[in-house]
């Protein structure tokens, strides 16, 4: 499929990112999964609302649990990257706020729910790194003028990039081949993305039932860091 393919996108999930370390979120083993019920959820904290009424107990739980610096890619991300540079990867579509993709060389990224790595001062504007958040002296980090800093992430109660998003399903639209990994496709936007696709061909890589199983024209059952090894192998091998 991928070397009879023009115009390829992937879309990815959480699950793309555990093999370098970082939970997931709706798992059995996931960080909702270990919410304790008897104070606030993490689908709680991570909302427009609370990280404006309680701050720092936002960062508490943003930084104890979904910051992970010593991350770093995994064989998925590095596979494709080089899919995106010799085999015509249009797009890659995550919902991850890591970077692993471009850190491990991906130029066309669209990351639907931000960046942990921009920053900014909800007062003045100001940009920031996150180095900076993490170096605070307090839970809650202050720009210079006096503002919350907030991570540039889309939290629940927030709309999406409208721009990239219609940017995404033109891409999504246009493609003959759409791989699907590292996720259950549980909720929107991105289950809707899938919906979008006419290409010839939908593959889905998760360890788990997705949604949308039923419109895939091959599934497989595999973690993706290790999918992708055995096709970059394969790839190698085709290519002589």
């Amino acid at each position: 499929m991928i070397i009879e393919s023009q115009r390829m996108v992937f879309l990815g999930g959480a699950g793309v990112s555990t093999e370098s370390g970082i939970p997931d979120y709706r798992s059995a083993t996931g960080l909702y999964a270990q919410d304790d019920k008897t104070f606030y959820t993490g689908a709680t904290i991570l909302s427009h609302t609370f990280f404006y009424e309680h701050p720092s107990l936002f960062y508490q739980y943003y930084k104890g649990k979904l910051i992970h610096r010593e991350a770093k890619p995994n064989a998925a991300h590095y596979v494709l990257a080089k899919l995106e540079k010799e085999f015509g990867l249009q797009l890659i579509i995550t919902q991850n706020i890591d970077g692993l993709h471009q850190q491990a060389g991906s130029d066309h990224v669209y990351e639907m729910h931000g960046s942990m790595h921009q920053n900014y001062c909800t007062v003045c504007g100001k940009r920031y790194l996150l180095q900076d958040v993490m170096d605070s002296t307090t839970w809650v980090p202050y720009c210079v003028c006096g503002g919350i800093i907030r991570p540039e992430v889309v939290l629940y109660e927030e709309p999406l990039d409208r721009k990239m998003l219609q940017q995404a399903i033109q891409v999504i639209r246009k493609a003959d081949l759409m791989i699907v990994g590292g996720t259950t496709l549980a909720v929107n936007p991105a289950r809707g993305l899938v919906k979008y696709f006419r290409g010839k061909s939908l593959v889905f890589i998760n360890l788990d039932e997705t949604k949308l199983d039923h419109r895939a024209d091959l599934i497989i059952r595999q973690k993706i860091g290790s999918v992708m090894s055995l096709l970059d192998e394969r790839l190698i091998r085709q290519r002589g």
